[in-house]
């Protein structure tokens, strides 16, 4: 479940996005003001920003000027009712990923955000692929070589191991469901049986931390990064 922030001064319009992307499946975290948005940005991550660029105590330009000094990759979405061409223009180089002119269609705007989360995560596996190594919990995992080490004890990974265990880091405390994963990891190769899958993950476990794969019962499965 992505998580999305969203900072708009006008209460209407607040609240009706609040409902209508949590309609959507979304986590949603909202806030009146610029002071506020910053920081709720400091204090934990999210996967999309929503910034209303009027806003009381620090405007958006300068609120995403701030956040992108620490985060280059967490997408924004610029609100605001302001249309001209120098307005979009300066958003942008604050470091916006898009920018909705109020009033906006809200299918539009879901369809917006959607295609920036799609974006961020392509991105994101790229950058694991990148990586020679990444850690998953307490687990060094070595990509290229498709081995991993925990407390010292080394272990071979498959590469259904591997692609199970880049979904899961790419998708952080967020439970995902068998299906999802069978379509992500195996895109579908075994249809809705999920038996397979659980065998892979009590493979996993065997090798790794149990407790960094949790089971969400009738649902499928949640990464959750050591603290």
């Amino acid at each position: 479940m992505s998580h999305i922030l969203i900072a708009e001064d006008d209460t209407n319009i607040r609240e009706g996005l609040v409902d209508t992307l949590e309609l959507e499946g979304y986590k949603i975290t909202s806030c009146s003001n610029g002071k506020e948005a910053l920081e709720k940005l400091k204090e934990k991550d999210f996967d999309l920003v929503l910034l209303d660029v009027m806003m009381p105590e620090l405007n958006g330009f300068d609120v995403c000027k701030e956040f992108r000094q620490t985060n280059d990759q967490t997408p924004v979405i610029f609100l605001t009712a302001k249309g001209e061409e120098i307005d979009k223009v300066l958003g942008l180089e604050f470091g916006a990923d898009d920018y909705m002119t109020k009033p906006f269609g809200i299918r539009e705007l879901v369809a917006r955000i959607k295609a920036a989360l799609r974006r961020c995560q392509t991105q994101t596996s790229q950058n694991i692929d990148a990586q020679a190594t990444f850690q998953f919990g307490e687990a060094t995992i070595y990509r290229r070589k498709y081995q991993g080490e925990h407390k010292g004890v080394n272990f071979e990974l498959s590469s259904k191991e591997m692609e199970l265990l880049k979904t899961f880091y790419q998708h952080p405390e967020e439970t995902l469901s068998r299906h999802d994963l069978l379509m992500m990891v195996w895109e579908n190769e075994y249809g809705d049986y999920s038996r397979t899958l659980d065998q892979y993950i009590a493979k996993i476990r065997k090798k790794i931390s149990a407790d960094t794969i949790k089971t969400v019962h009738g649902v499928g499965y949640r990464y959750e990064p050591t603290k």
